[in-house]
């Protein structure tokens, strides 16, 4: 996978850092940590520069994360409403769960979606629940911008610095992402074993 996208890389540039970026925002195939560290390899290169590579796979990035934003922004989150109620059981949610969430994100959705944008694996998950519970465009826009920038600069700068050794960049990120997958799934399951709906 790594020589596939490095080779798209050095043919496609910027254009193909950022095209990856929205794919692995939308449809996640390729890991933004391989992508971005081997940016920062061609920086390192010569055959970018390395803000070039940062800004081209920050703007992918956000393409698919205002392309999520908008498609829950128009469904709502009023239209799970009947869904909820029924599948509530396999979902470990209610109704009043999903309220107090709704006012939980209106409270402290600028720092949710900034910091959100830079964990593995939620980063591309973020978008939902700040298009389903109505987060304002341009604070969206903003704080999803910063996040999404701090993350390609670290992974881009990574690769830049490491040069040959970027693998390492992946190496320890891509643990930490299945970290974090194994933690949602086992949460997930212990929300089934254990919950029961509120009178």
């Amino acid at each position: 996978m790594a020589d596939w996208v490095r080779e798209l890389i050095e043919q496609s540039g910027y254009l193909g850092i950022a095209l990856m970026m929205f794919l692995e925002t939308v449809f996640p195939p390729i890991p933004s940590e391989v992508i971005m560290s081997l940016s920062g390899l061609q920086a390192a290169r010569g055959t970018m520069t390395l803000w070039g590579a940062i800004l081209s796979g920050t703007f992918g990035a956000m393409v698919g994360n205002v392309f999520w934003y908008w498609i829950a922004r128009a469904l709502g989150v009023e239209r799970f409403h009947p869904f909820i109620d029924r599948f509530g059981r396999y979902l470990t949610l209610d109704w009043k769960e999903v309220q107090r969430a709704d006012h939980f994100f209106d409270r402290y959705d600028d720092w949710f979606v900034c910091i959100g944008r830079m964990v593995p694996t939620i980063r591309s998950l973020i978008s939902v629940p700040a298009g389903l519970f109505g987060m304002p465009w341009a604070p969206f826009l903003f704080w999803s911008t910063i996040g999404t920038l701090g993350w390609t600069t670290m992974l881009a700068t990574a690769g830049y610095l490491l040069g040959s050794h970027y693998a390492d960049v992946d190496r320890y990120l891509g643990p930490a992402s299945t970290g974090v997958i194994a933690v949602l799934v086992l949460w997930y399951l212990f929300r089934v074993v254990t919950w029961k709906p509120r009178p």
